[in-house]
This record gives structure tokens, C-alpha cells and sequence, in this order.
């Protein structure tokens, strides 16, 4: 039995710079089918860091003859590629089962598989175990009835399989199966940060978050439920990373990092493992997470924490309510101040596009961004994905102009606000990047920090067009 696990060709978002991330959900997928069914045969073709195109993919899945294809599917707007990489493994090889998964087909399941005839089953919420019981069911000849997890077509209609419930131990899983993609790891970047030099992995240390934000699929994604992997697991696995795959910058990538004591515990395990003083890991925080463990931030900063993200959406307190965040403006502001104090790197992102933002709010938000002064901003459109509260409203009540669902990155406006067009929000969204980068005296600030980050940082995007890009999306609207 021979599975194909495919990353298809994609434009990386440009907002991010350069950088090429590992194909993480397959690798994952792929080392827990090899460990609980040691007779299937895994190969991984990630298109983007092996520069392979839809004639060479053609060729390749060809040649490999696979019986199962799964496509990864990372966000709403590769839907079009997951389905074009299926429809060219149906071309070639009929009889393969086609699969794919992810957010985005967990909630449009049925609705996706009506729309494209060469997807044959989709794979709800957590996939290892539901991917590995459906290739054990094409192994055996058994009936797709019979695994939980899945939507799936059969005799020309459309069946959708009870939940599987959610695996109760993560440290149960496997490491990550960079050894499915050996001979691509040094291709793995995040150029923009660590450099083009400096091999990019990411170790998951948690799924889900117990917080409600309206414009996030997570919480519902993972039933509204927060599990870890424990501090001593997760340092396991970065040692592991860093000596067997030589991976120096490293992204923990839970959506929820939590408060409490778990970033003492995961620092001091860092601290105790055979790792160099050369190890950069981030992640990703809520703003009163950050000042809730302030005491432990110099020794996160010791153990190679050198940069968070944090969500603070907006500076106005109802649109917070509004969104469910759960925190107020003055703590954003604390959590960037003690993040500097500890040369740890500070990324914040907002949002803009909510129904009640007009022309006036958003300036505020840029008045805030300036005096906050992270030493990143990533801007975002509100976008209605499907899955998420918001998402349920804006198609009930018509808001929704934009269909096109390559469009749904967070960098296009899909819909306007109450007082301004789709046309006008695009050219804001410009405008808000111009307002925070477009200084000549903060960019050569930047470019001399001390911080090694934001030097990289600031180097990288004075060779970047991206304000030119935002500028040509407002004027295609």
C-alpha cells in the first residue's frame, strides 16, 4: 500500500517576506501512519521547497503510482490548489483514494464535496488517527462507513461519519516526520527573521484554545478545548530537531500558549538539553498572558525565546467586546513594554474591516499602532471564514461581496463596512502598513537596532515590494 502525501505548489503569503515553512500537518500525518501501520509505504512531495510544477507533480504521482493521495490544506484561500493537485491525481491514477482535511473542509465537508467531484473523502478535525483508519480501510477493503471522522462519497451520494473523539494525550504522537522531507529541511527558511541561512522547523506544543474570539476558527475547530504536550516533551522534541535536522530557528506553534507556569517549566527544560546558545524559538501569546508570567520573561529570553506574536486586534475597548478578546488596550501596551525590556522581539497584529470601523477609527488604530511601537505589525483584514462565529452572521445578513475563495488571505477585502466600500477599506489596509513603514527614520532606526531581529527584519523589507502589492490590491477593487 503506497500513500502520497502532497504539499501543492503555492504562492507563500507575501505579507510574511520571504520564507518557505516546512509542510507540518502532512509530515505529521505521515509518521503517525508509518509508526501504527508499519507496512504502508510514505512519500511526501513538498512542491514549493523541491520547485516541482503541475507538469513535474503530474509526472511524479505518475511514477509513484500511489493508492491513497492526501493533499495538505492549510487555509481557505489554497482551497483551488487542494483541488487541482486531487483532480491531477484522479487524471493519473483513477483508482486512488483522494483525500484531504484541514479547517476549512472540516466545516464546508459536505458543501466541498458537492463542488469538486475529485475529492473522495474529507477528514474532520484531528487527523492522524481518522487518516490512518481510512487507509487501513482501503488496505483491508472494508466499508468508509465504518471510520468515524469523515465525509466521504459513495454510490453517487454524500455520507458524513459520526465524530471521532480527540486524541486525550498528545504526548502520545510521534515527533514530526522531518525524515520524510530529510533532503528539503535546509531549504526551510524564514528569511525575513532568521535569515536565509538558518534552517526553519516548527514543533507543535499544544492544539486548540479555550478562548471564543468571533474571528478565529480554532476554538471550534478543536471543540472549545486547550491540551499540551508537557514542557519536558516539548523540549524533547526541539533538541531532537536541533542536533538530528540542525534546525536553529524553531516556531512553537500553538495558538494558545497560556498563562501560568508552563514557561518556566519549558525554559528551564530548554536550559537542562543538549542545545546551543545558537537556538531561536517564537511564539505566539495573548497580550495578558505575556504580563502574567513577566517574572519568568528573562529566563524564556535565557532559553532562546527571542520573539512573540500577539494578537491585539484593535485599541477600542467595544470592538474588543465585540471580537470576545478578553482583554483591554492598556495591557497590549504592557505586554510590548515588558517584552522590550527583555530584548525579546515584539509582533503585534490588528485587525481592521469590522462592520462598525470607519475612516476615523481606523485612524486611531494607527495612532495607537505608532505609539505602541512593536517592532512588527501585521495588519489584517477581517475576513468571514467559514467555521467562525462571524462567518455565520456576515452570509446570514448579505455582507459578503467577494466569493472568490483565494481571495479569503486576510490581506483582500471580501466585504465592506457599514461606511465604507470594499474599494475603501482595501486602500486603508494600504494605508495602514504606509502609516507604520512607510518612515525612512524608523526603517534606518530599525536597520541599526541592536536587536538581531529586528535588524534582520528591517534589511529584508528594504528589499521587499510590499507596500507597492497592497497598493496594486487597492486598485484592482
Amino acid at each position: 500500500m503506497k500513500v502520497l502525501l502532497i504539499e501543492p505548489p503555492k504562492d507563500i503569503w507575501f505579507i510574511m517576506g520571504e520564507y518557505l515553512p516546512p509542510p507540518f500537518g502532512i509530515i505529521q500525518l505521515g509518521t503517525y501512519l508509518e509508526r501504527d501501520v508499519p507496512a504502508v509505504e510514505v512519500k511526501v512531495i513538498d512542491c514549493n521547497a523541491s520547485k516541482v510544477d503541475w507538469d513535474e507533480l503530474e509526472k511524479q504521482i505518475r511514477s509513484y503510482n500511489p493508492d491513497v493521495v492526501g493533499c495538505s490544506s492549510l487555509s481557505t484561500c489554497n482551497t483551488y490548489l487542494v483541488a487541482r493537485t486531487l483532480q491531477l491525481a484522479r487524471k493519473v491514477q483513477p483508482d486512488a483514494l483522494t483525500v484531504t482535511g484541514g479547517q476549512h473542509f472540516t466545516f464546508t465537508d459536505k458543501e466541498s464535496l458537492e463542488a469538486y467531484p475529485e475529492i473522495d473523502a474529507i477528514v474532520r478535525g484531528e487527523g492522524e488517527i481518522t487518516f490512518t483508519e481510512l487507509v487501513k480501510a482501503r488496505m483491508n477493503n472494508t466499508p468508509l462507513s465504518e471510520v468515524d471522522g469523515i465525509t466521504y462519497r459513495s454510490g453517487g451520494e454524500i455520507h458524513r461519519n459520526q465524530d471521532r473523539p480527540l486524541i486525550q494525550d498528545l504526548n502520545t504522537l510521534p515527533y514530526p516526520g522531518y525524515h520524510l522531507v530529510k533532503d528539503l529541511v535546509h531549504k526551510y527558511h524564514f528569511a525575513a527573521m532568521g535569515g536565509r541561512g538558518n534552517n526553519y522547523a516548527l514543533v507543535e506544543g499544544g492544539r486548540g484554545c479555550p478562548h471564543q474570539c468571533i474571528f478565529c476558527t480554532q476554538w471550534r475547530h478543536w471543540c472549545g478545548k486547550w491540551r499540551v504536550k508537557t514542557p519536558e516533551r516539548i523540549a524533547d522534541e526541539m533538541e531532537y530537531i536541533y542536533n538530528e535536522y540542525g534546525s536553529r530557528f524553531i516556531w512553537l506553534t500553538d495558538d494558545n500558549f497560556g498563562p501560568g507556569d508552563r514557561a518556566r517549566r519549558l525554559s528551564e527544560a530548554l536550559l537542562k538539553r543538549d542545545i546551543g546558545d545558537d537556538l531561536m524559538w517564537f511564539v505566539q501569546m495573548r497580550c495578558d498572558d505575556v504580563v502574567s508570567v513577566k517574572e519568568h520573561l528573562p529566563l524564556m529570553r535565557k532559553s532562546g525565546l527571542q520573539w512573540v506574536m500577539m494578537g491585539v486586534e484593535s485599541p477600542q475597548p467595544e470592538t474588543l467586546e465585540l471580537y470576545k478578546k478578553g482583554i483591554e488596550p492598556n495591557t497590549a501596551l504592557e505586554a510590548v513594554r515588558l517584552l522590550k525590556e527583555n530584548d525579546i522581539f515584539t509582533h503585534a497584529m490588528f485587525i481592521i474591516g469590522e462592520r462598525k470601523d470607519t475612516h476615523e477609527s481606523i485612524a486611531e488604530l494607527k495612532k495607537f499602532v505608532n505609539l505602541m511601537d512593536p517592532d512588527f505589525v501585521i495588519y489584517t483584514v477581517l475576513t468571514p471564514f467559514p467555521g467562525i462565529e462571524f462567518y455565520d452572521e456576515a452570509k446570514e445578513k448579505g455582507w459578503i461581496e467577494d466569493h472568490n475563495l483565494s481571495h479569503y488571505d486576510m490581506a483582500h477585502a471580501v466585504m465592506g463596512t457599514e461606511t465604507m466600500s470594499r474599494k475603501e477599506l482595501q486602500q486603508e489596509y494600504h494605508d495602514c502598513y504606509y502609516s507604520f513603514y512607510g518612515s525612512w527614520g524608523k526603517k534606518i532606526r530599525g536597520i541599526l537596532s541592536r536587536n538581531v531581529l529586528k535588524r534582520r527584519l528591517n534589511i529584508h523589507m528594504a528589499g521587499q515590494n510590499i507596500l507597492v502589492e497592497l497598493k496594486r490590491l487597492a486598485e484592482i477593487i
